[in-house]
């Protein structure tokens, strides 16, 4: 029988990618501060994620996306829901597992990454996987001249995605609905001429922390992306410039924690198979309310200010695969040293894979 809207049996079958990440790394400490799940750990070879990609519309209704994860400590659902494609006024909705739309990386998967490790701003403030959650969440493309959308979702405060601000492995359960995780977000994208744009977002989360069952903790982002791309003229030339803010604040009865942190990186690709990129991370200790550190539950060594400054280079073959150079230095104040790392990166593409977003 065809398929709803056309076609054979084949029509049925969804469409199918599968992207390989594999990276050789050397560190200059046998402890190294990489918390990404997908960041490489130690030094020697390691399989970042081999992630099999899945979609089709189910009916002129529904699409279903899935990402399945495949690493050497298992196997995991990293996103899969359910979205809407026919919602009356400028509306979308989907339900299920999804990385929530808090700030710019952390919606997004590895192989659209710049560099080969995460923010550790991320992983210190959502875990290792970034912040995602079973849940619902909707959103709104406003009238207004410029690009301006609006989404909100309510997700599980509990499991490995909440760990570093919410429930995380401490589920103290769901009574109403303030014991769930709320996030709100605003997306502008500003077109400023044929060759230059612009997205400014804010974004902003709520939900309660392990700490007590009264307790919560707050986070408010920002994050800017310029891009230049000229397409006036014949050109590979890309120039970007990335940007993203966090602010948290933890609370602990009587008592608060708050810290903060960010990062900013410049890319260029310069030639069509080429690109470089640079990155600068800043991440600052937790205070209480009388100013003093060293009362973090979650980072308790985590007592001064930490750096970390990253190049990488890559380079595309084709737009299936990509071999990237990338070096760092990583300069947590609380040690003695620094932390010296560099990585040799390799990522294949096969299947059917959709166009990444702005």
């Amino acid at each position: 029988p065809a398929a709803a809207g056309g076609g054979g049996v084949s029509s049925l079958n969804p469409d199918i990618s599968l992207i390989l990440d594999v990276a050789l790394a050397s560190f200059s400490d046998d402890a190294p501060l990489q918390a990404g799940d997908h960041d490489p750990k130690a030094s020697g070879f390691s399989l970042q994620q081999a992630e099999l990609a899945l979609t089709r519309a189910v009916d002129p209704y529904f699409k279903v996306n899935a990402n399945i994860v495949f690493t050497e400590e298992g196997v995991e659902v990293e996103e899969a829901y359910g979205s809407t494609l026919a919602l009356p006024w400028n509306l979308k909705a989907r339900v299920g597992k999804f990385l929530t739309q808090a700030g710019r990386i952390n919606p997004t998967h590895p192989h659209t990454w710049a560099f080969v490790d995460q923010p550790f701003i991320l992983s210190r403030l959502f875990g290792g996987e970034g912040n995602s959650g079973v849940g619902a969440e909707l959103s709104y493309l406003t009238p207004l001249p410029w690009y301006v959308e609006i989404i909100g979702s309510m997700t599980d405060a509990a499991g490995a995605e909440s760990a570093r601000s919410f429930y995380g492995a401490t589920d103290l359960g769901v009574s109403s609905p303030v014991d769930l995780q709320a996030t709100l977000a605003i997306k502008q994208f500003f077109d400023v001429s044929p060759n230059w744009s612009v997205l400014w977002g804010l974004s902003a989360l709520t939900g309660p922390n392990s700490t007590g069952p009264d307790n919560r903790t707050d986070i408010a982002a920002t994050d800017l992306y310029i891009k230049y791309r000229p397409i006036t003229h014949q050109s590979y030339t890309i120039v970007s410039l990335q940007a993203e803010w966090f602010f948290r604040r933890r609370g602990l009865g009587a008592d608060r924690l708050i810290d903060q942190g960010g990062y900013a990186q410049l890319f260029y690709r310069f030639a069509k198979e080429w690109g470089a990129a640079a990155r600068y991370e800043l991440g600052t200790p937790a205070k209480d309310s009388a100013g003093d550190v060293g009362a973090d539950y979650l980072d308790p060594e985590w007592t001064a200010a930490r750096h970390r400054v990253t190049a990488a280079l890559t380079f595309w073959p084709t737009e299936f695969s990509r071999i990237r150079a990338q070096g760092s230095v990583d300069l947590p104040q609380w040690r003695d040293d620094p932390i010296w790392a560099g990585f040799l990166a390799f990522e294949f593409s096969i299947g059917a894979h959709g166009a990444h977003s702005f």
